[in-house]
């Protein structure tokens, strides 16, 4: 039987069938005119000089933090695989409608099950959990994310003004307001998720501290320069311009200040590769399809957009295995008379999304038989 080609990354992030990654970026803003920036953000975005995108992506999970910066080191190779495409404006409004509908609809299903968070958790490698576990751990990812990023405790340089890329029901964006005392603000793209929002900012007394609204994360409603802290939780995947939303996250962020990326991303191409395989291809295809997601980049793609925007202090680190252990804990939760009531409650979307979890599970299983020559083993 012929073997199916070896995957570097396959023990990285289960769910994502061996071609996905969690990566965690930052970067750190330089301390220059803002006039200064968006010229180099002109020259270094023409599309002329981006990448072309790949026939079909595949996934890892990453996590990039940006201080206006990434580490240089990091920077080895400009992958060829970078999503700077320009949908129709049709398909760009289709795309969005339909990650707001699905969000409107499925939002109180994730808050039922997982609580104010809607991101993975962070776990040690190849831990045993259990579901009850979860909720402590995507409230450590957070503390891990900030920690990785280097954000500063000290009441003198801790961050005072925090945007909220895709802020979902506002989770990160109290706890940011709560341990800082920062002012929050976040945008999403659901009307039920700002609606909730701010409906748990005002019932947790945080009114006066974090608001949300409905915006595109491609075309923020806020001024240049605004925040110390730009954060995106697991929200670039949705992102049909990877330039764009990396530019607009470096327009809105302070001369000084900090952007965290934490993103899905497949794999870096190797050297010789000009696009992912066929077989991982489809693979991805099935969960882009499931989740509203468009073309994705890995992160050495995102490592050179945020160095075009001359950030600096830019570096990137792999969390796959540190978030592996989540995907069973959702699962399982969706397999519980809680999980099963509450997705009775909500409508078709939510019911495709949960099949989509065992469609992925089924696909990791797969394609770990296949590397390991038992694919008879798969009906």
């Amino acid at each position: 039987m012929k073997e199916s080609p070896r995957c570097d990354s396959c023990t990285r992030f289960t769910v994502c069938t061996h071609r996905s990654d969690f990566f965690i970026l930052s970067g750190r803003k330089k301390e220059k005119r803002l006039s200064d920036i968006q010229s180099e953000m002109s020259a270094c975005l023409r599309p002329s000089l981006l990448p072309a995108p790949p026939p079909a992506p595949t996934w890892r999970s990453s996590l990039l933090f940006g201080v206006s910066s990434f580490s240089r080191k990091l920077i080895t190779r400009a992958s060829s695989t970078t999503s700077t495409t320009t949908m129709s404006d049709a398909a760009a409004r289709e795309l969005k409608e339909g990650i707001a509908e699905f969000y409107d609809e499925s939002s109180s299903l994730w808050e039922d099950i997982w609580g104010d968070h809607m991101h993975h958790g962070f776990y040690e490698p190849d831990s045993s959990v259990s579901v009850s576990d979860h909720r402590a751990a995507q409230v450590r990812m957070i503390e891990e994310t900030l920690r990785f990023a280097g954000v500063s405790e000290d009441p003198t340089k801790r961050p005072k003004n925090v945007v909220d890329v895709g802020c979902g029901i506002g989770g990160s964006s109290r706890y940011l307001a709560k341990k800082f005392g920062a002012k929050c603000q976040g945008i999403t793209l659901s009307p039920v998720q700002a609606q909730r929002a701010n409906a748990l900012a005002a019932a947790r007394g945080l009114a006066d501290k974090v608001s949300f609204q409905v915006g595109d994360a491609l075309q923020q409603p806020f001024p240049d320069g605004q925040f110390d802290l730009v954060w995106s939780m697991e929200s670039g995947e949705h992102m049909p311009d990877k330039s764009k939303f990396v530019s607009e996250l470096a327009r809105v962020t302070a001369p000084a200040g900090t952007i965290i990326i934490v993103t899905w991303c497949h794999r870096d191409l190797a050297p010789s590769e000009e696009s992912l395989q066929p077989w991982e291809q489809e693979l991805l295809k099935k969960i882009c399809d499931a989740y509203y997601l468009p073309a994705w980049c890995s992160t050495a793609d995102y490592v050179k957009l945020l160095q075009s925007l001359s950030l600096e202090d830019i570096k990137a680190e792999d969390w796959s295995q540190n978030v592996a252990p989540f995907w069973p804990a959702v699962i399982h939760s969706a397999l519980t008379w809680k999980g099963f009531t509450s997705l009775l409650r909500t409508g078709k979307l939510s019911i495709l999304c949960c099949w989509n979890l065992y469609v992925i599970s089924y696909n990791y299983l797969d394609i770990s038989a296949k590397r390991l020559n038992i694919t008879s083993w798969i009906s």
